[in-house]
């Protein structure tokens, strides 16, 4: 007598959850600063920020590396992890971090170019010279500078590097990125008191609809960017109904807290 056959078991087939995509944040280096030997000379990296906005200056930041190769060790400097394009940082760990960045940092130092500039020159003229400002304002003459983009400012003083996406590439331009972008902010949220209702400090300038809104409801103040095509389309609105523009504030942010013409911490200050 033969054995009946063994039942097969049913196999349950479940369905694979989609693996999420990890999105790996960029870790800038020290590889173009050695390129241009920055063990043997000053060398400096800078990026601007609110080069796209409608309201407020342009910012740029310039930042010196340390020497000591000890400085770059990550288990021990554990922070450098979070540093990268500041556009990739959220603005609590951008506040945590640029303190540190000016207290690690050979050197640093803040320029801007402010709106009636922005207007004269246009946005991309105003982004280098706020750079030029930034560079020159060093405690430590650049003996090289590595500049964020594709365009070299024409009026730096030394020989220079540019490279595109350059704050997810080098260290001293991520830096640069996220101490351009603190300060902006501070900025901005200081003028968020001087104009109230445009809500400065929370779009910090950038043509959100909240800022659109807000335009659209209160007018242009004095710190928007009148050669910007929004807000010129909004000029020539009110000017052919024969509306007041908004009104001028009577009194402007102080930014001496802001050291936006920073010598700040230096090597030889920390001796």
């Amino acid at each position: 007598m033969t054995a009946p056959p063994k039942s097969r078991k049913s196999k349950t087939l479940t369905q694979a959850s989609p693996k999420k995509k990890m999105i790996k944040r960029p870790r800038p280096d020290v590889s173009y600063e050695r390129e241009v030997g920055f063990e043997l000379r000053i060398v400096a990296g800078v990026d601007e920020v609110g080069r796209g906005c409608l309201a407020g200056p342009v910012v740029a930041a310039a930042v010196i590396l340390p020497k000591d190769p000890a400085l770059y060790d990550k288990r021990k400097v554990s922070w450098l992890k979070k540093v990268t394009d500041s556009k990739l940082v959220d603005s609590d760990t951008r506040a945590e971090l640029a303190p540190l960045i000016k207290a690690w940092a050979r050197g640093w130092s803040v320029g801007q170019a402010d709106v009636a500039e922005i207007d004269r020159i246009n946005i991309h003229h105003a982004s280098h010279l706020a750079m030029v400002r930034a560079i020159t304002t060093l405690q430590h003459s650049a003996e090289h500078i590595l500049v964020d983009g594709k365009f070299i400012p024409k009026d730096l003083p030394c020989p220079s590097t540019a490279i595109i996406k350059g704050d997810q590439k080098s260290l001293s331009i991520a830096c640069a990125s996220i101490l351009a972008k603190v300060h902006r902010d501070e900025m901005m949220r200081a003028y968020d008191a001087t104009y109230p209702g445009y809500s400065f400090g929370v779009h910090k300038g950038y043509g959100t609809p909240m800022h659109a809104r807000a335009i659209q409801s209160l007018g242009i103040c004095d710190i928007h960017r009148r050669s910007f095509a929004p807000v010129a389309q909004v000029v020539a609105a009110l000017l052919q109904m024969d509306l007041p523009l908004a009104p001028r504030s009577s009194e402007s942010p102080n930014f001496d807290d802001f050291e936006d013409e920073a010598l700040a911490v230096t090597e030889d200050e920390e001796e």
